[in-house]
């Protein structure tokens, strides 16, 4: 059964459930949606007793925010637990452990920061919610010299954000500081199946402007960063799982690899892939399988097959957050047509309410490589040359 719910469900992924007779639970929150007609709808109290009566519910959910149906109504299954493990960052810590053993964290109260002193680790530290979503909160501290100043900023913005999503996505009542990890960044839409092997359905690169850098603007897959990462990605995957006993469990895996070749996770987003229907529908676009179906009917990516003819190809999630620096209240429009413009093969594009969440929209893109300089043109764009405003100097 799969849940949709706020912030955004994608054309796709209505033409799937109902095409695919994917059960849709019926919720206050699914119904103002918008899914299409002939959609197979399930109520509640329907979903409560399928889990009641099999452990083996295949369970996928659009969004974070229907983690708190899920938390609320199934807290007798031990899908909650596993929710639980991988969302709170400092229990996923303590889950991975024994695959970095040295890794620095410490998990500290909101309320205590403010009179916390730099921990003894001499290292780049990187301090967000130790319940999150995207890069919502996330600060990076190179030196001790930038302590103080960072604390201050997050107790600010941690006033500001309040609200923005439930607390069972975002929570900043408690954070975890840890050792920031060097090297190059990938997500992995994977599902653990029925015997709990790793079934990984995409890999994408997260390119990142700078070492401080800490944004989501630009993700990218191919058949080259596949090849190169695919074994290795499914052995490590199998370990989580492993280590979680996990099975049946779709996930969004975050990992880098640091200088030394060592793989060290970064977080796992739990029965779900990319969110606001990104990834996965990228997949569809740049690969041309469904990996909401692939995960519905445990169907394994004949990857050799679908990679044949995609050398040279990028394809790319565009994240155009408000990096403009100005109050969205202040903002009078964004110049999608100027956008569009400056890429060579756009895909499709969304256009977001930026006045309630921080993002212009999103832009699926195809890329000859060697036109790869449009990506990092918009990588480290303020997009302020998109937008116009009022009382801007």
């Amino acid at each position: 059964m799969f849940f949709v719910d706020k912030p955004f469900v994608s054309d796709f992924f209505k033409e799937t459930v109902r095409d695919h007779a994917i059960p849709v639970v019926d919720t206050e929150i699914s119904r103002s949606i918008g899914l299409y007609p002939g959609t197979k709808i399930i109520t509640e109290a329907e979903a409560i007793s399928a889990v009641q009566g099999s452990g083996e519910q295949l369970i996928y959910t659009t969004s974070e925010n229907a983690l708190a149906w899920i938390i609320k109504n199934l807290a007798f299954s031990d899908l909650v637990e596993k929710i639980e493990l991988f969302k709170n960052k400092v229990t996923f810590r303590e889950l991975t452990k024994p695959l970095v053993p040295d890794f620095f964290f410490q998990e500290v109260c909101f309320e205590d920061l403010k009179n916390l002193p730099h921990p003894a680790k001499d290292l780049p530290l990187i301090i967000k919610p130790a319940t999150g979503f995207m890069s919502e909160g996330v600060y990076k501290v190179k030196n001790a010299g930038e302590w103080d100043q960072t604390k201050q900023r997050i107790l600010a913005d941690g006033e500001r954000s309040k609200g923005l999503y439930p607390p069972e996505v975002v929570n900043a009542s408690a954070l975890i500081i840890e050792e920031c990890i060097q090297g190059d960044e990938y997500a992995v839409d994977a599902y653990f199946d029925t015997a709990g092997e790793a079934v990984i359905l995409n890999i994408l690169k997260h390119t990142f402007s700078s070492t401080d850098d800490v944004g989501d603007r630009v993700y990218t897959s191919s058949k080259e960063i596949i090849e190169d990462n695919l074994q290795e990605f499914t052995e490590f995957s199998n370990k989580i799982g492993q280590l979680a006993n996990v099975r049946n469990f779709p996930a969004h895996i975050e990992l880098r690899r640091i200088p030394d070749g060592t793989l060290i996770p970064i977080e796992i987003n739990p029965v779900r892939f990319g969110g606001w229907c990104t990834t996965a529908d990228l997949t569809y676009l740049a690969y041309g399988f469904n990996p909401y179906v692939y995960f519905y009917k445990q169907i394994k990516p004949d990857w050799p097959n679908i990679l044949k003819n995609k050398s040279g190809k990028l394809y790319s999630i565009i994240i155009l957050d408000n990096s403009t620096g100005i109050d969205p209240a202040l903002i009078n429009g964004f110049d999608y047509q100027k956008l569009l413009s400056n890429f060579e093969s756009p895909l499709e594009l969304r256009k977001f309410d930026y006045s309630e969440y921080p993002v212009f929209g999103f832009l699926f893109t195809e890329t000859n490589v060697e036109n790869e300089l449009e990506l990092k043109k918009i990588l480290v764009s303020d997009l302020q040359e998109f937008i116009t405003a009022t009382d801007v100097p």
